[in-house]
């Protein structure tokens, strides 16, 4: 085959790592004639900045039973369990731990401790199964040195990897930052998580930006995912561990 995946995570912007922090931002509104789970795809999507590299990638604002998580692509926090990263999302910060890291089907799992204030984070509802080809999807996201993006498009087909499976292939944009991005249906359920792009390498090495893949979100287990999260746990046990 001479295309391949590239990884979306952006490495050259510049973070700054430290306390959390909450200044008052311009509003951006989004179209009154916007589909509402748009809007509510765009407020819960966050930045992930990445201290090691000075980069960034994108991920989902999530609420599973009494838990705030954040899942993004496992390249983005490619590091080891415990791990603390900056999620932000219209200049309120967090800091969020590494919980669950899968570098096979490149998902990760962030616990965010304390809960953001300005935004409300999606239900954890996913697609139980392979999204269609047709399927309309929405995503938000953070491409390269952008503000907050978002972006539709559908389900255009689907490709298969030794020892990975079904991966979705979407008709839609994506470029560097954009890695970790939840993709949406317009129920609002989750069909997986952005990780990489088409690149022709023949005659030239071209970036195909309008194809982007995909793994499906039932490639997780949540339950399984927090399971570090839930015997490291001190005080008292939230109610997902139980």
């Amino acid at each position: 085959m001479l295309k391949y995946i590239l990884a979306l995570l952006m490495t050259f912007s510049s973070v700054v790592y430290g306390a959390e922090y909450k200044p008052n931002l311009p509003v951006e509104h989004i179209a009154a004639g916007s589909p509402a789970v748009e809007k509510k795809v765009r407020d819960a999507a966050v930045k992930v900045s990445v201290p090691f590299s000075g980069g960034h990638g994108s991920g989902s604002y999530i609420k599973y039973k009494d838990l705030n998580l954040v899942v993004t692509a496992q390249h983005v926090v490619d590091s080891s369990l415990g791990t603390k990263y900056l999620v932000s999302h219209k200049g309120e910060s967090h800091i969020a731990i590494l919980i669950y890291s899968d570098s096979i089907n490149d998902i990760a799992l962030l616990y965010v401790q304390n809960a953001f204030d300005s935004i409300e984070p999606m239900k954890y509802n996913p697609v139980e199964e392979v999204a269609d080809i047709g399927t309309e999807i929405y995503y938000s996201g953070y491409p390269a040195s952008h503000k907050l993006m978002s972006f539709r498009g559908m389900v255009a087909g689907y490709e298969h990897g030794p020892g990975i499976g079904k991966r979705i292939i979407l008709s839609t944009y994506g470029w560097f930052g954009c890695s970790g991005s939840i993709i949406y249906d317009v129920h609002g359920r989750q069909i997986g998580v952005l990780y990489g792009v088409d690149v022709e390498y023949y005659p030239n090495v071209q970036v195909q930006e309008n194809m982007i893949w995909v793994v499906p979100m039932n490639k997780m287990n949540i339950n399984r995912a927090i399971k570090p999260l839930c015997r490291g746990y001190q005080g008292k046990l939230p109610k997902a561990c139980k």
